[in-house]
C-alpha cells in the first residue's frame, strides 16, 4: 500500500483528480471521482455522492464542499487507519479544488458579464468600434461596423482589415510604430462596403494595451463622412472654378501655373501664358441679356477648350476674360500657332436662340522665364500685350500680340491717363468748345458740336483722341459722357436766359450709355436746366445700330417723342444696311471726315460721298459733312445738295465766349465760294 506522501507525489492521479473536478459536472464528475477512488484504495471502498448517504456502522462519511461527499467503507467491515489518512487527505484536497472552481467560475461569470455589458456598450455607439492584433486581424466588430460595412461580426472577425480597403496603400511598419509611440492618430480615409460602394470615413486609432502596458493591438473608431466630403468638394469647386464654364478660376489659375513653374525650373523647360479679352462681347451682352452672354460664354469656353492639348490649362478670370497656360513650349512661334487656332474657332457664328452672333478676341502672350518668373507676373505681362493686340486688330476674328518692354512705357502712360481722368472729373479739369454747324446754302450757323477738352495742370491742353480710349476701357467714358451733357445743358441754359434763341447743340453719346436708362437721363438733363429739347441734338455712331435693333429702335424713339434731336456720326465707316437705316427715327446723316479728305481729286470719295447724300435725300434725312477745310470740298458738296457742313473752313471749335460772339453777330460763311 502507499503512503500518504506517495499519494501526494502521485502526479498522474493528482492531475486527474484537477481536470476531473475542473472540467466536469454532475455524472461526468461523478463517474470521474468514483473511478479515480477505486484506484486509491485497495482494502477499502470509496465512493463519490452528491447527496447526503444513510449513516452505516461500518461507513464513513465525509463532507467535500455544499452536498458532495465521500464514504468510506472496509471491504471486510474493517477500516484501517492507512484509509481514514487516505480519505481525511482526499477530502481536503478535493474540497480545495472545488473552492478554487468556484472561485474560478465566480471570476470567469463576472467576466462573461463584464464582456456582455462592454459588447453592449459597443453596440449602442453609432460609430464603427473594430479591434485588432498588431498583424491587422480583426479581433471585435461591434454593431456600428455591422451597419457601417454590411458584414456581419461572424463574417469580419478573423480577416486582416485590409480586405476593407479601396485601392490605397498598406499602411507600413513605420506608421504602425507611430501609432503605439504617439497612441494613435486621426485621418480621413477611402473604405468599400460589402456591396462595393466606396465611401469616405473619419478614422482614429488608438492602442490597445494588455494588463503590463504591452501595445497588443489597435482599435479604430470610423464614422461615415461622405456626406460631409461631398459638401466640401461642392465648396472647393465654387471657390476654384468659374460656375458658368465650369472652367478654372483665376485663383486655381494662378496655383496651377505656379505648379507648373516648378517642374519648368527643375526640367529647365519654357511655358507661356495668354490673356484672352473677348471683342464686342459686352455690347451682345448689354443688349440682348445675360442669359444670351452666358450662353454664348459657354460656346467660346468649348471651342476655346478644343484648339487646346490635354495638358494645357484655360481657366475664366471673369466677365469675358479668359486665360491659357502652355507647358512646354519648345518655341516661341508655337504659341503664336495656337494663338491662332483659338482666333480660328471664332470664325464661325455662333447660334443663340434666334441669333446669329460674331466675336472676336484680343490675346496678349507672355514667355517664362523672360517676362516673368510666377503666374502673377506672367498674367501682368500678358494682360498689357493683349491690349496691343486689341489696338492692332484688324481681323474680324481678332488678334495677338507677344510682350515687350516698349509695352510697359505705354501701359504706364494709359495708367497715368486713367489716374488722370478720375482726378480731372473731381476737379473739374475738363470745358467744352463749341464747333459751328453752318447751313451750306445760307452760310447761317444753325448749331454747333460741344467737344471736350482737358485742362491738365501739368501736361496742358489734351485732346479726347488722347484719353478717350483708356476712358472707354475703364468705362471712364460714362462719367464723362454724363458731364458732357450736363456741362452743355448748363450753357444752353445761359443762352437761353440771355434771349439767344435755341439752336441744337450736338452731344456725342458713347455705346456704353446707349441704354435702356439714357432716355430718362436725358428727361432729368432737360427739367434739371429747364431747357427747351430743341437746344438738344444726340449723336450717335453706326455700330450702335447693329446691336439689338429693336431695342435700340424703342430707346431712340422714346428720346425723339421728348423733341430731341438724333444724328447719325460717321456715317459710311459701319456696316449697317439700308434695311436697318430706314427703321431709325434719324434726322441726320454725318458724313465721315474719312470721305471728305480726298474731295474733289479722289474718285471714290466723290462717289461715296455723292452716293451718301442721295441716299439721305431719298429717305427724307439731312446731311451734314464734318471736316470741311477748303473751298473744293465745300463746292462740290454744295452741288451734290449736302444741307451743313463742319470744319476749318468756316472756323475751329471755339470757347464759350467766342462763339457766343460769333452767333450775336451772326456772322455767315459766303455761299458762292470760287
Amino acid at each position: 500500500m502507499r503512503s500518504s506522501t506517495g499519494l501526494l507525489q502521485d502526479l498522474r492521479i493528482g492531475a486527474e483528480l484537477c481536470e476531473a473536478i475542473m472540467c466536469f459536472a454532475d455524472d461526468e464528475l461523478e463517474s470521474a471521482l468514483n473511478r479515480l477512488a477505486k484506484q486509491i484504495f485497495d482494502e477499502a471502498n470509496l465512493e463519490f455522492r452528491r447527496t447526503l448517504p444513510i449513516s452505516t456502522d461500518d461507513s464513513v462519511c465525509r463532507q467535500i464542499v455544499a452536498e458532495n461527499y465521500f464514504v468510506l467503507s472496509g471491504k471486510h467491515g474493517h477500516i484501517s487507519e492507512s484509509d481514514l489518512d487516505k480519505l481525511n487527505y482526499l477530502t481536503a484536497l478535493t474540497a480545495q479544488l472545488f473552492s478554487s472552481k468556484l472561485v474560478l467560475h465566480t471570476k470567469f461569470d463576472a467576466a462573461i458579464r463584464a464582456q456582455s455589458l462592454h459588447s453592449q456598450i459597443l453596440d449602442q455607439i453609432h460609430e464603427s468600434v473594430i479591434t485588432m492584433d498588431l498583424a491587422g486581424f480583426i479581433l471585435s466588430w461591434n454593431l456600428g461596423a455591422e451597419k457601417l460595412f454590411g458584414y456581419s461580426a461572424n463574417e469580419a472577425v478573423g480577416q486582416n482589415i485590409l480586405f476593407l480597403y479601396e485601392n490605397e496603400e498598406v499602411d507600413d511598419d513605420s506608421n504602425r510604430d507611430i501609432f503605439l509611440e504617439q497612441g494613435g492618430r486621426e485621418m480621413e480615409v477611402r473604405r468599400r462596403k460589402k456591396n462595393g460602394e466606396i465611401f469616405w470615413a473619419s478614422l482614429s486609432l488608438s492602442t490597445l494595451n494588455d494588463e503590463k502596458n504591452i501595445p497588443i493591438g489597435m482599435i479604430g473608431y470610423l464614422t461615415d463622412i461622405t456626406e460631409r466630403k461631398r459638401s466640401e468638394e461642392k465648396i472647393n469647386h465654387l471657390a476654384y472654378y468659374d460656375p458658368l464654364t465650369d472652367l478654372p478660376n483665376r485663383t486655381l489659375f494662378k496655383k496651377l501655373i505656379d505648379n507648373v513653374l516648378q517642374q519648368s525650373q527643375r526640367n529647365e523647360v519654357s511655358m507661356s501664358v495668354m490673356f484672352i479679352d473677348l471683342n464686342r462681347f459686352k455690347p451682345i451682352n448689354d443688349t440682348l441679356g445675360h442669359n444670351v452672354g452666358d450662353q454664348l460664354l459657354i460656346q467660346v469656353a468649348q471651342r476655346f477648350r478644343s484648339a487646346l492639348r490635354e495638358n494645357d490649362v484655360i481657366a475664366r478670370l471673369g466677365s469675358d476674360e479668359f486665360a491659357v497656360a502652355l507647358h512646354d513650349v519648345k518655341q516661341h512661334f508655337h504659341t503664336g500657332l495656337v494663338a491662332q487656332k483659338m482666333l480660328a474657332t471664332l470664325e464661325q457664328v455662333f447660334q443663340i436662340e434666334n441669333h446669329e452672333l460674331r466675336l472676336g478676341a484680343s490675346i496678349g502672350i507672355s514667355i517664362y522665364p523672360q517676362d516673368g518668373e510666377d503666374a502673377e507676373a506672367l498674367l501682368q505681362k500678358a494682360d498689357i500685350a493683349m491690349f496691343k493686340a486689341k489696338r492692332q486688330s484688324e481681323k474680324a476674328s481678332g488678334s495677338y500680340a507677344f510682350y515687350d518692354v516698349e509695352m510697359n512705357r505705354l501701359i504706364a502712360g494709359r495708367l497715368y491717363l486713367e489716374s488722370g481722368i478720375r482726378r480731372a472729373l473731381q476737379n473739374d479739369e475738363f470745358f467744352l468748345l463749341y464747333q459751328p454747324k453752318v447751313d451750306i446754302h445760307s452760310g447761317a450757323v444753325i448749331g454747333a458740336e460741344a467737344l471736350i477738352r482737358w485742362a491738365h495742370p501739368k501736361d496742358g491742353i489734351i485732346s479726347p483722341i488722347e484719353f478717350i480710349g483708356v476712358a472707354e476701357e475703364t468705362n471712364l467714358i460714362l462719367q464723362i459722357d454724363a458731364w458732357v451733357l450736363d456741362a452743355a445743358c448748363a450753357q444752353a441754359k445761359r443762352w437761353q436766359d440771355e434771349g439767344v434763341l435755341a439752336f441744337p447743340i450736338a452731344v456725342n453719346v458713347s455705346a456704353k450709355e446707349f441704354t435702356s436708362s439714357l432716355p430718362e437721363r436725358i428727361e432729368h438733363a432737360l427739367r434739371k436746366h429747364q431747357i427747351s429739347p430743341a437746344w438738344l441734338e444726340l449723336e450717335i455712331t453706326e455700330s450702335m445700330l447693329m446691336q439689338n435693333a429693336d431695342g435700340v429702335v424703342r430707346i431712340m424713339n422714346e428720346i425723339t417723342a421728348q423733341g430731341v434731336k438724333l444724328a447719325l456720326d460717321d456715317f459710311g465707316t459701319g456696316f449697317s444696311s439700308l434695311s436697318y437705316l430706314k427703321k431709325f427715327p434719324i434726322d441726320t446723316l454725318k458724313i465721315d471726315r474719312s470721305f471728305i479728305q480726298g474731295i474733289p481729286d479722289d474718285v471714290d470719295d466723290c462717289a461715296i460721298a455723292s452716293a451718301i447724300i442721295s441716299m439721305a435725300k431719298q429717305m427724307k434725312h439731312r446731311v451734314i459733312a464734318e471736316g470741311v477745310e477748303n473751298r473744293e470740298q465745300f463746292s462740290f458738296l454744295q452741288k451734290m445738295g449736302c444741307d451743313e457742313i463742319q470744319g476749318y473752313l468756316f472756323s475751329r471749335p471755339l470757347d464759350v465766349d467766342a462763339f457766343a460772339q460769333l452767333i450775336a453777330k451772326k456772322l455767315s460763311l459766303p455761299t458762292h465760294i470760287s
